[in-house]
């Protein structure tokens, strides 16, 4: 059996292949995503963790997989302040080499948990819309919450290689999330295709089909306009968000990364895969952001979860209101408690003047 060229791994990349890699522009990309990412991403998703933990009072499929969701987007977001530290000092790596391979394997972690609980939930949704007869036995939050683990499972299993890659030194410096040998491409050459195939590939099929079964189902019942017709409406934002998500996070990344890699291992030329570094960078800039997505799937999708944060808004909003109010009334309070002393001082002030002139 002949393998292909493109498929011969054994082809190791060309290290004495000195190609002047884009770091002014790859650094000065990273910088500028991770520092909206973090608090965008940290501050929205944490806010969802408290909505789903302490004022979810009853647990649903959908919540449990929102919170694993909003756990995994937590965990990424903060490892993206040692990320900016690493850039900003210009591609220096100040922290111990176990937590390099921590910050690169959380990053594979966050991408693929993410896309499979992204999974699990339009296919909730295709439970609960196409086979609505047997949603109660089909659908519960033990099978719910087993899912999820599973889902963890598969994931860290699969993203264990990622440790293997640590800290490497280069032009006096230690490099972090830069492979630095040809060993460490082939591995991640490999690891792409598994990736790509149960982390993309896959789930983007399912969810394909359970969303044109969806669409197929609200066409036929035209459910939309109709009275009860809310978990229709949260199913077209739930397609809206996971499709946009899928397309402008996941895709390009995925796709532009099989490039870069095959262009590497390879060894194309110099100006290829200069140009292919660039493109990934942004790819993988853009693949970050899905963790600001995702609470926009939380609040059009979840009805809970919307109406909790209207409750909480309202509620904190009243609080202000009240404290402002009894400020003020207190202050009110005070200088009309001053008031009659002066009144009364001004008053004996007349009286003495009438004293004197008599």
């Amino acid at each position: 059996m002949v393998i292909p060229s493109w498929l011969n791994i054994t082809q190791t990349p060309n290290m004495n292949q000195t190609c002047k890699e884009s770091e002014d522009f790859k650094y000065l990309a990273y910088k500028v995503t991770y520092s909206v990412v973090f608090p965008i991403g940290f501050i929205s998703n944490s806010v969802a963790l408290f909505v789903f933990l302490r004022l979810t009072k009853k647990q649903t499929p959908n919540t449990v997989f929102m919170t694993n969701l909003a756990i995994s987007d937590v965990g990424f977001s903060l490892t993206l302040p040692f990320r900016l530290v690493y850039y900003f000092r210009g591609g220096q790596w100040e922290f111990p080499d176990w937590f390099c391979r921590w910050c690169v394997f959380s990053f594979y972690v966050n991408l693929y948990t993410s896309v499979l609980f992204l999974t699990g939930l339009s296919v909730l949704r295709y439970i609960a819309i196409v086979q609505s007869i047997h949603h109660k036995t089909l659908v519960t939050v033990r099978k719910a919450k087993l899912s999820c683990v599973a889902i963890w499972i598969f994931v860290a299993c699969l993203s264990t290689p990622f440790l293997l890659t640590g800290t490497t030194e280069r032009e006096n410096k230690t490099r972090c999330f830069e492979p630095g040998n040809s060993s460490s491409w082939n591995r991640i050459f490999i690891l792409n295709y598994v990736g790509i195939s149960f982390g993309f590939i896959v789930p983007f099929i399912i969810i394909l089909v359970c969303y044109s079964c969806i669409i197929c189902k609200l066409i036929k019942g035209r459910k939309i306009r109709r009275k009860g017709g809310n978990k229709q409406r949260r199913a077209v934002y739930l397609i809206a968000v996971v499709l946009s998500t899928f397309l402008l996070c996941f895709l390009p990344y995925h796709v532009i990364r099989t490039v870069h890699l095959h262009a590497k291992v390879l060894n194309k030329s110099c100006q290829v895969i200069e140009f292919l570094l660039k493109v990934l960078v942004i790819s993988l800039c853009m693949a970050s952001f899905n963790s600001c997505f995702n609470p926009l799937l939380y609040y059009f999708a979840g009805e809970t979860f919307r109406k909790k944060i209207h409750r909480a808004s309202v509620s904190s909003l009243n609080n202000s209101i009240y404290s402002t109010i009894l400020w003020r009334s207190q202050r009110s309070f005070k200088r009309n408690q001053n008031k009659p002393d002066g009144c009364k001082s001004a008053k004996q002030y007349k009286l003495s003047d009438s004293e004197e002139k008599q």
